[in-house]
């Protein structure tokens, strides 16, 4: 070989290696582009509909469609989005996710000297502004958000961040993603219980917080600190689901509804898309759940799925990717 058929060579193995990379760097962008613009088309549809009930009558507690209380308007304007939330302020308030600057789609927090717990809420919409039904003008109104920051108290998230973890091990099977995810899990059997565990440790979980750390340590996927709600949204927003329980699948996340009793017939003419989601745990197939519910039971463990209440209680289940 000459030098110059050497130099040549060389040339195009280095354009080539060059073209590989920017077409995988490529891959990946365009990959979190399309989470992102999930989100954003998802707070689009949220603030489209919040824009159309300004007007609207304050009633307290009502939750729609032609009154709302402070909380039953971001109940309904999700609920009309495809998301479900919480239907009270103090609930929303404490699961979902804080942040400390406001985004389309968030909800602001207020209370009338600016500390303590929030008395009143609405969805911030972009632009330093935000709508809320206003018991003082008994009206579904649009306001100015910095002109309530003495009165504001927190922001939640709705809509998961897009963290950049959600493309877990390029090229892997989903199985091998969901065999990840069940073996870190296992890991935390008989780790105590305890209800709205702080995220900081992983002395003592909630449901929730069991399986963010399963999905993170297994997938590198992180789904925020929020709480059950929150995860079935980030589900809905980033993955795949289906309220079929025949077609869950191995890895599965699991929602519940809340418990009513052992038998099926506790759980007879619910409406089950109008049930809140308490629970979640993991679906390991062959008819078992990887999840942590109480102090009394042990902590994360490993339960019978078909024929027991949690049969009874499902709700939706899906992967996070």
């Amino acid at each position: 070989m000459t030098k110059r058929d050497w130099l040549q060579r060389s040339t195009v193995a280095v354009m080539l290696s060059t073209s590989l990379l920017m077409f995988a760097e490529g891959g990946h962008a365009a990959a979190a582009q399309t989470v992102d613009s999930q989100s954003s088309a998802k707070a689009a549809e949220v603030v489209k509909i919040a824009k159309t009930l300004i007007g609207k009558d304050y009633k307290y507690g009502a939750e729609g469609p032609s009154s709302f209380g402070s909380a039953g308007l971001a109940t309904y304007i999700f609920k009309q989005a495809g998301i479900q939330v919480d239907d009270t302020i103090a609930e929303l308030y404490k699961a979902l996710d804080k942040v400390s600057s406001a985004k389309e789609g968030d909800l602001v927090f207020f209370s009338s000297n600016g500390s303590g717990a929030p008395s009143f809420m609405g969805i911030y919409i972009g632009d330093d502004q935000y709508i809320y039904s206003s018991q003082g003008e008994d009206a579904v109104v649009l306001k100015t958000f910095s002109d309530y920051s003495k009165k504001l108290v927190g922001i939640r998230r709705v809509l998961p961040e897009d963290t950049g973890t959600t493309n877990p091990g390029e090229g892997e099977s989903s199985s091998a993603i969901a065999d990840k995810v069940i073996a870190a899990g296992k890991k935390y059997l008989g780790t105590p219980y305890e209800y709205g565990s702080t995220r900081s440790n992983k002395k003592t979980m909630d449901c929730s917080e069991f399986t963010k750390w399963a999905y993170l340590d297994g997938a590198n996927i992180d789904m925020g600190n929020g709480g059950a709600r929150s995860q079935a949204n980030y589900v809905k927003s980033h993955g795949s689901y289906t309220t079929d329980i025949s077609k869950l699948k191995k890895g599965d996340l699991v929602f519940f509804m809340s418990y009513k009793g052992y038998k099926q017939s506790d759980y007879k003419n619910i409406d089950v898309p109008k049930q809140s989601i308490t629970h979640v745990g993991i679906y390991m197939g062959d008819d078992k759940l990887l999840h942590t519910f109480s102090k009394e039971s042990g902590g994360v463990k490993i339960t019978d799925f078909k024929g027991t209440h949690w049969e009874y209680r499902f709700i939706m289940g899906g992967r996070p990717y």
